[in-house]
């Protein structure tokens, strides 16, 4: 635990000031994408059963990605931004249902995936096979695994060898990313 008190130390300390202001704003929209009633997210092609050979990348433009989502959202899933932990109302979703990409619908977890971590984001020990892509990130220096939608692109979260069984890896996820789906 020691561990990821220090991690979320360091990330908070090296996004600032300006992070934080953007991010303090959006506890609203969070709350409104975590109940589905956001009006730019009322056209997601929510995808839950997609086969990942049948997954076709979107490829839209900065403008198209702008009117689409909110101003957090955009932060985080273009922009490759992090909200601050602790303000996501699907850190305590626990009712049975998909987590899907807030950029595009496709289903990323389960929420039989999903267990709380104590790091103030949204955790799950696996994804929905081939719906999730990765990447090397060096933004803070130390070398982490960034994972994003395989449809859209968009960034969701780091991946971290300090989760349970039976993977042993922590997808931390930004809830202002995801969509909750219902079962």
């Amino acid at each position: 635990m020691r561990r990821r008190t220090l991690l979320s130390a360091a990330v908070l300390g090296a996004l600032g000031t300006a992070t934080w202001l953007r991010a303090r704003n959006h506890d609203a929209s969070e709350k409104q994408l975590a109940a589905g009633t956001v009006n730019t997210m009322s056209d997601l092609n929510l995808q839950t059963d997609a086969h990942p050979d049948t997954i076709q990348a979107w490829e839209l433009t900065e403008q198209q990605w702008q009117e689409r989502l909110d101003e957090s959202a955009f932060y985080v899933l273009r922009k490759e931004g992090t909200e601050r932990p602790f303000t996501s109302p699907l850190n305590d979703e626990k009712r049975p249902g998909t987590f899907a990409c807030a950029g595009c619908g496709l289903a990323l977890f389960n929420t039989e995936q999903k267990f709380d971590s104590g790091t103030g984001w949204p955790s799950f020990f696996d994804t929905i096979e081939g719906h999730v892509g990765t990447k090397r990130d060096f933004k803070l220096i130390v070398p982490r695994t960034e994972y994003h939608c395989k449809r859209c692109g968009g960034h969701q979260g780091h991946v971290f060898n300090d989760g349970p069984a039976p993977t042993g890896l922590r997808y931390c996820n930004n809830g202002v990313a995801l969509t909750f789906i219902p079962a």
